[in-house]
């Protein structure tokens, strides 16, 4: 007879699907709330998206156990930098310590697929998308995780950023205006969850721009 051995992972797949949307003076941050493993649901309620700065909110897919342990490490950071700076970090230096973060651990990586939506010092919506790695770039829209297959050629389709081989470079901010945005942003989640199941439930959806910042909850199919 043939010897069975036990197979262990450090890490899982909990699923769900983000999305950032830059525009010209706001930004869309996005993820549903269904966190599974497998086939079995963990729960309905639960946040994929963090405040990292006032103006800077991070939305992760993956392990979400390495997600809260990452989470934790930028907020410490983060809190340093207040006490040595006396400010908040602005979004582009987030997006430049997540990628240090990432890229320190990238023997034994954090098993988180993020994007990063913020505003910059101007002003101007800004979406930083990365691998689990630490490699990143800065976007007008970027999706993640199990859904960002289904995600992206949508937003492809409607956004279609600038290339970056133009020259001037041109800012990689859509056009959209900001109600359109999130108008799109239900419309994709509403998509994927018809085809993903481990997205799905509800999505929440962060608003950023120069009055402040809201959220929004639209609810999805739960089957």
């Amino acid at each position: 007879m043939s010897k069975q051995q036990a197979n262990w992972s450090p890490y899982d797949n909990n699923g769900g699907s983000c999305v950032a949307i830059a525009g010209a003076d706001y930004c869309v941050v996005a993820a549903d709330t269904r966190m599974s493993t497998g086939y079995s649901i963990l729960t309905r309620d639960y946040s994929k998206i963090c405040k990292l700065a006032d103006k800077c909110f991070l939305a992760s897919s993956g392990f979400q156990a390495d997600v809260r342990a990452l989470q934790k490490n930028l907020a410490a950071r983060h809190l340093s930098y207040q006490h040595q700076h006396n400010k908040q970090m602005s979004c582009p230096a987030m997006a430049q310590l997540l990628s240090n973060t990432l890229y320190y651990k990238r023997f034994f990586p954090y098993y988180a697929f993020n994007v990063l939506g913020g505003l910059d010092s101007e002003g101007k919506g800004c979406v930083f998308t990365y691998d689990a790695v630490g490699s990143y770039e800065k976007v007008g829209y970027s999706a993640q995780g199990s859904g960002s297959t289904l995600i992206m050629p949508v937003l492809d389709k409607r956004l279609q950023s600038p290339s970056p081989l133009l020259l001037p470079p041109q800012d990689a901010v859509t056009p959209l205006s900001e109600e359109e945005a999130i108008d799109l942003v239900k419309t994709v989640f509403v998509a994927a969850t018809e085809r993903d199941i481990h997205t799905g439930d509800s999505v929440e959806i962060v608003v950023l721009n120069a009055d402040g910042i809201r959220r929004e909850h639209v609810e999805l199919r739960k089957d």
